[in-house]
């Protein structure tokens, strides 16, 4: 099954980008891995099932942008997915206009992500959550190098400015494709002052972020983040909140079964012949 940054536009009722941008659709970009193209889905269905607004979807998928001339780096041995550095170009991507949320796919949405656009800020370039995270394990998911540094884990959930000065004019394509790994998740383009904070709860670190049995209101995750592995994959079937996954997985499988089998039945019979009653009788 492709997957193309139109088609997922579309299918959310808001034409194209630009055309999600007139419209005041809330933009979400997701990083897409071709290994992980379920974990895309479900978070996808995660969000639009939960929103009270309307929202674009929007994959960044590296292939279509290295067609489009739009990135270029090689890939290095320290890039454990497919949009490591891609994500970067969010704000290019929204022309540099509105605002926009990066997530990476492994995100799965249990709240309404219109509560996290209500968050955005002007005084901010951006806003995350500010983990201090340093993961123990040297490998994650399917055997990707497991990296620590200053800010880990801030740019997995972004919510861009994207007309801020500052991202325009150091988040270009060429910069996306030359800057070091360090001057990008660390937000090196930025100071201090540039950066808002949101709830950890927006995004929950599975096997680091832990509910509080007395706040569990201000505690409990909204959006998960199965960062060093999901139920995707097996070593990481039994992870914390698997049952979560597994139900939004399950129903949208459900939803893609429903939606092929009536699509072969159009196929077989044909449309429908048309009424002999008219109308205006």
């Amino acid at each position: 099954m492709s997957v193309t940054p139109t088609d997922d536009v579309m299918m959310t009722g808001a034409g194209d980008v630009q055309g999600a941008a007139a419209a005041e659709t809330f933009r979400v970009f997701v990083g897409y891995d071709s290994r992980e193209d379920i974990a895309y889905r479900v978070c996808r269905r995660s969000l639009l099932r939960r929103s009270s607004v309307p929202v674009a979807v929007i994959p960044i998928v590296q292939q279509e942008l290295r067609s489009a001339g739009l990135y270029w780096r090689e890939r290095g041995p320290t890039e454990s997915t497919e949009f490591s550095f891609t994500r970067f170009l969010t704000p290019h991507l929204a022309g540099y206009r509105g605002w926009a949320l990066f997530v990476d796919c492994d995100f799965l949405f249990v709240a309404d992500v219109a509560e996290l656009a209500r968050m955005a800020d002007p005084r901010y370039a951006v806003l995350c959550v500010h983990h201090d995270y340093a993961p123990k394990e040297a490998t994650k998911m399917d055997g990707a190098v497991q990296t620590v540094y200053p800010r880990k884990n801030w740019s997995s959930m972004v919510l861009f400015n994207c007309a801020h000065p500052k991202n325009r004019a150091a988040l270009t394509p060429e910069a996306v494709s030359t800057q070091s790994g360090a001057y990008l998740h660390r937000f090196m383009w930025l100071d201090d002052a540039d950066i808002g904070e949101v709830p950890f709860a927006w995004n929950f670190l599975v096997g680091h972020n832990r509910v509080d049995p007395a706040d569990t209101a201000g505690t409990a995750p909204r959006a998960v983040h199965y960062t060093s592995g999901g139920p995707w994959f097996e070593q990481y079937k039994n992870c914390e909140f698997a049952e979560l996954w597994v139900q939004e997985r399950d129903a949208y499988e459900a939803e893609a079964e429903e939606e092929e089998e009536h699509e072969a039945k159009a196929i077989l019979h044909g449309p429908a012949a048309p009424s002999a009653v008219s109308v205006d009788a």
